[in-house]
């Protein structure tokens, strides 16, 4: 019978995206390293409004965004109240109950990049607080992989190779860990 025990640390990842998104992280930096710890990784811009025109009335037509990666690792189970304080930091940021940016909030391991989620799907597990999480990635034969229900933009290898980079980082972190833990 297996024990349970308690699960690896993981890196905190955060898709960011608006109109402008360089004016919106210059604004929206300070707010997300308060809560969250300092952002010792973000991408090139990404473009989104190619792969859905869905936020295009509440933040705006030409999307662009950047994944966030941040130095404190995290517990997977932590991805419930991360998921919680960003939709409460989107709704700060909001002009006239229209939102101005949009922050999805996940993390990497050694073999996943997971996404949180509010809304229920036959592939998102419940976590609590009304919170799901859902595999988007799988890391196999030295890459990221999509699902069959992954969103478009991540089964772009643009989107995942910026992901191997973050998930690079999350390997030294995780070996410092481990080694500061085991002295």
């Amino acid at each position: 019978m297996g024990k349970p025990k308690r699960p690896e640390y993981a890196n905190l990842v955060m898709f960011v995206f608006s109109e402008n998104i360089d004016e919106t992280l210059e604004t929206l930096t300070p707010t997300l390293e308060k809560e969250f710890g300092y952002i010792d990784y973000i991408s090139k811009a990404l473009d989104f409004s190619k792969y859905t025109k869905f936020y295009s009335r509440e933040i705006g037509e030409r999307l662009f965004g950047k994944l966030l990666s941040f130095k404190e690792l995290i517990y997977p189970t932590e991805i419930v109240n991360i998921k919680l304080k960003t939709n409460s930091i989107e709704e700060g940021f909001s002009i006239g109950g229209r939102r101005k940016v949009n922050i999805d909030p996940g993390y990497v391991n050694q073999v996943q990049f997971v996404l949180a989620s509010t809304k229920f799907w036959g592939n998102r597990i419940y976590l609590g607080k009304g919170i799901y999480a859902e595999v988007t990635l799988m890391f196999l034969n030295g890459k990221f992989h999509a699902l069959d229900y992954t969103y478009p933009n991540y089964k772009d290898r643009e989107y995942q190779e910026e992901l191997e980079k973050i998930r690079k980082l999350y390997i030294i972190k995780r070996r410092e860990h481990l080694r500061r833990n085991s002295i």
